[in-house]
């Protein structure tokens, strides 16, 4: 990787490790928001409406997560990758399985488990991070307490 600086207090190989850990989390911020636009496209179903209605709010706040993460690896030296094939790339977490027009409990269940993957993702990102960037940490921080706070609302309407 080449960057085009390095910052105060970072040296070369701990600002690679932690551009290589945020962007594996941009990647997945960015497949999460195609996830839920394809959930809030496809669900069906009793509760509908309130499903509908309560995933689209999330694209966005992918989308701001994934900023997040991108502008974070610039201000690091890095260059973010945000093309669709980076997200190939660096997929080191399940693909997301459920395709076409289903039940709103399913599309619920399979958000859910996925979110538990990206859940873990990022708390395992936060672990890593708190060793080599506070500051990077604190962006996954909040940003799984987002996720965090989505699969609760998930959960209930489950319940």
């Amino acid at each position: 990787m080449s960057l085009n600086y390095i910052i105060p207090t970072l040296n070369e190989e701990s600002s690679e490790k932690i551009i290589s850990i945020l962007q594996n989390r941009l990647s997945q911020e960015q497949e999460a928001a195609l996830v839920l636009k394809h959930a809030h496209w496809n669900v069906s179903g009793p509760n509908f409406i309130a499903v509908h209605e309560m995933i689209d709010p999330q694209v966005e706040v992918a989308l701001s997560q994934a900023d997040e993460s991108a502008e974070r690896i610039s201000q690091l030296g890095g260059s973010p990758d945000g093309r669709a094939d980076a997200i190939e790339r660096n997929r080191d977490w399940a693909e997301f399985s459920l395709t076409g027009t289903a039940h709103t409990e399913d599309y619920l269940k399979a958000l859910i488990a996925y979110y538990d993957e990206f859940i873990a993702a990022d708390r395992r990102a936060i672990a890593e991070l708190d060793n080599l960037d506070v500051i990077s940490s604190n962006i996954m921080q909040d940003h799984v307490q987002e996720l965090e706070k989505f699969q609760w609302f998930m959960r209930a309407h489950l319940a």
